[in-house]
Order: C-alpha cells, then sequence, then structure tokens
C-alpha cells in the first residue's frame, strides 16, 4: 500500500515517535486517570511543498499544541477529561501525520540516492513512444550524413577537377613562355583561352567475346578441388584455361595432374580407373603416373612415352595445381576459415558463365536486396548509400551499412565474413557487433572462356551440432544452388549482352570499387607490370 493510501486508511493514528515532553494529570476520585501528551516539533509540510493538491489534504492538519488545555485545580471533572483526552487524540493523530511525511521523505532520499531515474514515474508506454523518437532521429541523423559524405565526395571530385583544370594552364603559360623565347610576343587577342572540359569519366572496356587467356594469368596456384573428393581410387576430371586434366593419387597418397588425354589414341583417361597409384586408359590399357610417366603398356613393348603433367599439391583441405609456364611460386595463400570456425559444407558446381563476370558478381553486395529476395536478403531494407570501405592499396574491407566483411584474393577466391542473428537477418553494422558469424569462400577457376568451375566453402562458428545431422549436407547444396541461381540468370544476361558488344563496366560508381580493382588487378598482370596494383605478401607455405 503506497503513502496516500496508507494516511488515508489511518483512523486513530498512534505515534512511532517518542515525544519530547510528557505532562501528567492525576484523573478523577474513583480511578480515572488521563495522561495528556504535549509534543515539541516543526511541520514539514511547507519545506518539501506537500501543502497542495492531494497531499495537502493528508498533512495539512493544524498543529493542535497552542490548544493546550488549561486545567486548574489537582483534580478535573468529567468534562475537562473528556477535553485533555479529545487534545490527546488530535495531537497522536497530527503527530502520525508528521511521522508519515518524515517517512515519506526520508524514502524520497533513499530512492534519490540509489535510483536517479525513478525520480520520474513514466509508463512503459510513455518509454517505447520516446525510444521510437530517439529511432526515428537516429535514423534520420545517419541519412544526413550519407548524405554529406555524398556532397563532400562531390566537393572533391570538383576539386580534382579545378586542381587540373590548374595544371593545364600552368602547362600552356609554360608552353606560351618557351614559345615567346623562340618567336615575337604574341598580341592580346592571341593570349591562350583556357578550356572549360570536364575531364574524361574513368571507366573500364569488358566488352566482346572473350578474349583467350593471356599465358600469365596461368602464372599462379589455383586450387582446383577439395580434398575429401579424391579418394584414392578415384579420378577428379577438370578443364582449366581449356585444357583438360585429370587428378588422382599416387602410390604414396599424393595427388597428381596430368593430360587428361592418353598418347596412344587421344582417349580420355578419366574414363578409365585407377591401379595401384596409376590411371589406366579405358581403351588398350596404358597406365599412368602422377608425373605423366607410362609404365605400362600391355600387349606391346614399353616405349618412353610422357604426357603433359603439372605441379600439384595438397594443402589444407583442398587441391592445387600450377597451370602455368613459370617455375612455381614457394607461397600458397591460405583459404581457412578464422579460428572458431567450423567446416559445415564443401560444394563444386560447373557454371556456363566467365570466371571474370562470376568474380564480379560476387564481390558485389549493393544488388543483394534487389536479386536475392527469396534466399538471404529476404526483407532487406535498401539503403539511402552502399559503401566498399577499403585501404587505398587493398583488395579487401567492408560494406557500410552491412556487417559484411569481404576480400579478393589473387587469382580468383572471394572471401567473406557475414555477421548473422538468425538466417536471413543481420545483426549491428559491422562484423564484430555481431554474435555469430558464416564465413565463405568461393573459388571461380576459369575453365573456358565461357565456363566456370565453382568451389564453394561455407563454415560457421555456431551451431556445431549441424555437422552431425544426416543429409545437412544436401540442403547446404540446396540452398547454395538456390542463392545461385538468383544471380545466374542475371550474369548470363550479362554474358549475352557481352558478346554483342556491350560493356558490362561502363559507368562503375562508389559501391564497385573492389569489382574495379579486381579488374584493374587482372589488366596489369596481362600487359606484364612488375609491380601488381593493390598487391601484398601472400600468406601461406608449401608443404
Amino acid at each position: 500500500m503506497n503513502a496516500v493510501a496508507a494516511a488515508s486508511a489511518l483512523t486513530v493514528p498512534i505515534c512511532t515517535t517518542r515525544s519530547t515532553k510528557f505532562t501528567t494529570k492525576k484523573g478523577l476520585k474513583g480511578g480515572l486517570r488521563v495522561f495528556a501528551v504535549f509534543g515539541e516539533g516543526e511541520g514539514l509540510v511547507e519545506k518539501r511543498g506537500f501543502g497542495n493538491a492531494t497531499w495537502g489534504t493528508i498533512f495539512d492538519v493544524e498543529d493542535p499544541r497552542p490548544r493546550t488545555p488549561q486545567c486548574k485545580g489537582k483534580f478535573l471533572d468529567v468534562n475537562q477529561a473528556l477535553e485533555v483526552a479529545r487534545f490527546d487524540i488530535q495531537y497522536l493523530d497530527w503527530r502520525a501525520r508528521q511521522d508519515l511525511l518524515t517517512i515519506m521523505l526520508l524514502h524520497e532520499k533513499v530512492v534519490e540516492v540509489l535510483n536517479p531515474l525513478a525520480r520520474e514515474y513514466k509508463s512503459i508506454g510513455t518509454y517505447k513512444r520516446e525510444l521510437a523518437e530517439l529511432q526515428q532521429a537516429l535514423a534520420q541523423a545517419h541519412k544526413q550524413v550519407h548524405i554529406s559524405e555524398a556532397r563532400v565526395s562531390t566537393a572533391l571530385d570538383k576539386l580534382a577537377y579545378m586542381e587540373q583544370l590548374v595544371n593545364d594552364r600552368l602547362l600552356k603559360d609554360k608552353s606560351a613562355t618557351e614559345a615567346d623565347c623562340t618567336s615575337e610576343p604574341a598580341t592580346a587577342s592571341s593570349s591562350p583561352q583556357v578550356v572549360k572540359k570536364k575531364p574524361p569519366r574513368k571507366s573500364l572496356n569488358v566488352s566482346g567475346p572473350v578474349q583467350p587467356y593471356h599465358p600469365r594469368l596461368k602464372n599462379f596456384w589455383y586450387p582446383v578441388a577439395f580434398s575429401s573428393d579424391l579418394k584414392d581410387d578415384t579420378m577428379v576430371p577438370i578443364d582449366c584455361f581449356e585444357e583438360p586434366w585429370v587428378m588422382f593419387r599416387g602410390k604414396d597418397g599424393k595427388p597428381g595432374c596430368v593430360q587428361n588425354t592418353c598418347a596412344h589414341r587421344a582417349c580420355p583417361l578419366h574414363l578409365g580407373s585407377v591401379n595401384e597409384g596409376r590411371i589406366q586408359c579405358p581403351y588398350h590399357g596404358w597406365e599412368y603416373s602422377t608425373d605423366g610417366k607410362c609404365e605400362k603398356m600391355p600387349s606391346t613393348r614399353l616405349l618412353d612415352v610422357r604426357i603433359r603433367s603439372l605441379p600439384c599439391l595438397e594443402q589444407e583441405g583442398m587441391i592445387w595445381i600450377w597451370p602455368g609456364d613459370d617455375p612455381p611460386s614457394a607461397n600458397i595463400p591460405s583459404l581457412l576459415p578464422p579460428p572458431g570456425f567450423r567446416i559445415h559444407a564443401e560444394i563444386v558446381m560447373e557454371l556456363p558463365v566467365e570466371h571474370g563476370l562470376l568474380l564480379d558478381n560476387l564481390l558485389d553486395l549493393a544488388h543483394a536486396p534487389f536479386t536475392h529476395t527469396s534466399t538471404f536478403a529476404k526483407g532487406w531494407s535498401v539503403p539511402s548509400l552502399v559503401k566498399f570501405l577499403t585501404p587505398a592499396s587493398g583488395l579487401q574491407g567492408y560494406w557500410d551499412p552491412y556487417p559484411i566483411d569481404m576480400e579478393f584474393r589473387p587469382p580468383c577466391m572471394v572471401l567473406s565474413t557475414i555477421g548473422i542473428s538468425k538466417p536471413g537477418k543481420l545483426e549491428g553494422q559491422s562484423t564484430k557487433q555481431c554474435s555469430t558469424h558464416l564465413h565463405q569462400l568461393h573459388v571461380c577457376l576459369p575453365s573456358s572462356r565461357n565456363k566456370t568451375r565453382l568451389l564453394y566453402r561455407m563454415s560457421l562458428d555456431f551451431a556445431p551440432v549441424l555437422q552431425h545431422i544426416p543429409f545437412m549436407d544436401h540442403l547446404w547444396r540446396y540452398f547454395a544452388e538456390k542463392v545461385l541461381n538468383e544471380d545466374l540468370r542475371l550474369v548470363l544476361g550479362q554474358q549475352d549482352r557481352m558478346l554483342n558488344g556491350a560493356n558490362v563496366w561502363n559507368w562503375p560508381v562508389s559501391y564497385d570499387k573492389l569489382g574495379v580493382r579486381y579488374r584493374l588487378w587482372r589488366d596489369a598482370v596481362e600487359k606484364g607490370v612488375k609491380q601488381l596494383p593493390f598487391s601484398k605478401p601472400m600468406e601461406g607455405h608449401v608443404q
């Protein structure tokens, strides 16, 4: 019961504080005695402003002490005794109200000390409304920040344009000065004019039929298969840079990669079998080791025959090959997920699209709320501004406003870490603010000019029990294919337009930064630039 109800229910109060003065009057003859209690004190109502409204009716009671009954003589008659008793009751009532007021003041003081927020008594609905207003104001401020950033970017572009105009003017003035030294001064009417022409817009030219792959693009380590797919008695055929290859394990269990064509009659070797660490042609039984040497020729004399082979290594659950003519590099980049993650799915798909277009798509997140409306981006709002923030010389960074980190790792890998709260939902403004994460690896191997071998690995830092659920790998593959099909129909359309002359990079904008850097890196590789742009030492090792 609160203080108001307690005071209202008070009928005959009992003083709980000790009075400062007691006066005793002996009663009438016959045994009746009356004790009158007189106290000293001062009202507290005015001190705390409780003299108004509801509190006034409870605590604004007149102090009865000035009306103390004056008794003469040693004995009181009945009327005097009743008057003294009535005064005692009035005083006790007044004293009890003063005590209750003191308790309330002390309670209020305790509340102020322990919980200053409790001084304002607000309903949950009020707090919800105030919170909604604050969130709306915060969203408006965030939007204004993006607008301001866009304005700053525009101003910087204008500043760069003005700097170029100034440089052009200085160059023209310098040329004019040199001309004056060798010829007569020109007239004032023939003074050079500054042509206010906007500098040409920078763009990439990715159009027309896909040209044959440059040999320099082959001088990298390429991951081509997962170790779990290459058993001791199995083969994995692949196409790489428009050449057929086949992988199998030798007698020592190490993987090898040889040309998928028999030296005898050009039969595909992957149609055969693996016997004692050698791949056997299904046509006449010729057998080849992992270095390409033919070690067995049934029904004829053994000849010195060899087919092409590629440097092949196994590291961190993946099979790598070096398809180039240069000596293999000593380092292989590590593609393992970050610490704390467990691998849940490893999927391989063959896609009818050029690998560069697929990389362009994977390095772009701004399309998600428009393209992936029935999968992971279902329900995403469309931000007013999407940016990819990255160092000036890097191929990695993070997306704003999405909690996603992304990196392009040469020559054909995309790694991303996504902060999630539950499937299909985003949480927080950065991956560090999120409690659970999804890590993805996409490897886009250039099989041919119109085909890509995609290796996809998915890892989670939560729900390890999912690894032990039967047929979970089929479910992961279903989801991966569903997401990929949303992209594939668009990329195939791009490819068709590109083959007919359209430039798929005609007008890059701010959120295309990572894709543009990939294209610049690839152009530099094909041109033979010694110091590649955005390059850094690769982490990894050769086992």
